[in-house]
């Protein structure tokens, strides 16, 4: 249909159905306006204070991370028989679902039956009071309980 025909076909409509083909053309772009370029922007504007505060939690949590990793960096390394007394003392508070074995340089820490936050609590004491983290850690999960082993490396001497 080219352009010529398009008129002819327009002005041989009746006034009002000009008219109500006018305004069905200007409801169908309106309405492609408000899907395509309003409704978006809308919902983002709408949902904007939601993710902003839930950013902000994250930038906190993120940046109390940084602190925290800034303070255990900056401590002095502790002599190889104080982090091997540290991690003892750790693996004595898991009480005898844990034993440890010293073998050279490397310390393995076996657990069976251990919950999880006891687990995490644990090891977040290894990493204060031992300065230590766990070089490997193979661990499987017995229903709400988990059994496994961890290896640490001593610090040199």
């Amino acid at each position: 249909m080219n352009t010529q025909t398009l008129r002819t076909w327009w002005n041989q409509r009746p006034p009002r159905e000009q008219t109500m083909l006018s305004a069905a053309v200007v409801l169908i772009l309106a309405a492609l306006t408000w899907t395509i370029a309003i409704a978006p922007a809308w919902r983002t504007v709408k949902a904007y204070p939601a993710q902003r505060a839930t950013l902000d939690a994250q930038l906190q949590q993120m940046q109390t991370l940084q602190a925290q990793a800034t303070a255990l960096q900056s401590r002095p390394a502790l002599a190889p028989q104080a982090a091997q007394a540290g991690l003892q003392a750790a693996v004595t508070g898991l009480g005898p679902r844990a034993s440890l074995l010293i073998l050279n340089q490397q310390a393995t820490v076996t657990f069976k039956g251990v919950e999880a936050e006891t687990l995490a609590r644990w090891l977040a004491v290894v990493r204060v009071e031992a300065r230590m983290l766990p070089t490997q850690a193979q661990w499987r999960r017995d229903g709400r309980l988990w059994s496994g082993t961890v290896t640490f490396t001593l610090p040199g001497g």
